[in-house]
């Protein structure tokens, strides 16, 4: 049956795509792809704090991921929500559960036996929604343009059909006797056809750039879900939806692949330089704080600084880094040096690493 984005898709086609051929422009691409990813992975492997920093660029990619979904949330709401318990705006909430999706989709991947399943992908949507939602059972959904209403998609229907979509998806994704397809290739392609099958009611998108991270590191390509992809999706998102929609009514894989492969090059360099950055940041901060602070010098409020960079007496008395008194004078005399900056909010007085703020803010 012909393709009528009226009608329920129920006969796209399981993968791996028919007469799809890796052209001379694909392969080049790839390459540089490859080495700027394994760049990345070689400088995460060799981080003497590792979660300090990839916690820091997850919640980055969190945060332009949700942004993608029109979930706008500014860098300082954000990282004082991290700060605090219950004050959090609903963007800064629905970012943080993307994080918290990201690390529940990697320990399940990793429980079962390196496998990424359909469990899995459901596990993750129900974290970044925080309820029980499952597979879609309901008929009539379609993907509308939000300012004429204008259908765009229907994708398949019904719950018998996107289980069998999505096994035959996990199978792709999992047996590597399926296709001898280069790993980043088949990343493209896999998202692609996650998006197509649009499983859930809400959350697919941010769902399917999770499994983009997992994938990565089920392939080794990563050690951590640490690549910073949503940022290129963000300023080329009417390419990104015209490029899905090309696969889907033109059989365009070409294009597709290219668009992900440059996001993939693009953000594994800026991935690379912002870590970098920190790193050299977090020296320069170090040694000015032992200037400063003297003997009474903290390596845990150095970490806490660049794990959530709006500090307040009440953060680090909950941590366990020091009682009040000493929190205080802390803060004050990182402040007189201008290496916090102090920012009143009502009663609470913050404490910014402003540096570090203003890195996460460039691209």
């Amino acid at each position: 049956m012909a393709y009528n984005k009226h009608n329920a898709f129920n006969d796209l086609p399981d993968l791996p795509p028919t007469d799809f051929v890796e052209s001379p422009e694909i392969l080049r691409h790839l390459a540089k792809a490859a080495r700027h990813i394994g760049e990345l992975n070689g400088l995460c492997a060799s981080l003497p704090d590792t979660q300090l920093l990839i916690n820091t660029i997850v919640l980055q990619e969190s945060k332009d991921s949700s942004a993608i979904e029109n979930i706008v949330t500014t860098q300082d709401e954000l990282y004082k929500a991290v700060s605090e318990d219950g004050t959090a705006s609903l963007a800064a909430k629905e970012v943080l559960n993307y994080r918290e999706a990201l690390y529940v989709g990697l320990e399940k991947m990793q429980a079962q036996k390196n496998l990424l399943l359909t469990n899995t992908m459901v596990e993750v949507v129900q974290t970044i929604k925080q309820n029980k939602s499952g597979i879609r059972t309901t008929a009539g959904t379609a993907l509308k343009n939000a300012i004429n209403g204008e259908v765009i998609y229907t994708p398949p229907c019904c719950e018998d059909v996107l289980r069998e979509k999505l096994a035959a998806l996990e199978q792709f994704i999992n047996d590597p006797e399926m296709s001898s397809l280069d790993p980043l290739v088949k990343m493209a392609i896999i998202h692609y056809q996650f998006e197509a099958i649009h499983p859930f009611a809400d959350g697919n998108g941010r769902t399917g750039r999770i499994v983009n991270a997992l994938y990565l590191v089920q392939q080794e390509l990563l050690l951590q879900p640490v690549l910073y992809l949503s940022s290129y999706i963000v300023k080329y998102k009417t390419e990104y939806y015209q490029l899905l929609r090309g696969v889907t009514e033109k059989n365009n894989w070409h294009d597709w692949i290219m668009y992900i492969l440059t996001a993939l090059i693009e953000t594994a360099q800026l991935t690379t330089k912002k870590i970098r950055s920190m790193l050299l940041l977090k020296e320069e901060i170090e040694k000015k704080m032992k200037d400063v602070l003297g003997v009474s010098f903290s390596y845990d409020l150095l970490r806490l600084m660049f794990a959530l960079p709006y500090l307040k007496i009440e953060l680090l008395e909950k941590k366990g880094i020091a009682h009040r008194q000493t929190a205080s004078t802390w803060l004050k005399k990182l402040a007189d040096s201008d290496i916090v900056r102090p920012q009143k909010m009502g009663r609470t007085t913050y404490y910014v690493n402003w540096r570090l703020m203003k890195l996460l803010g460039e691209d």
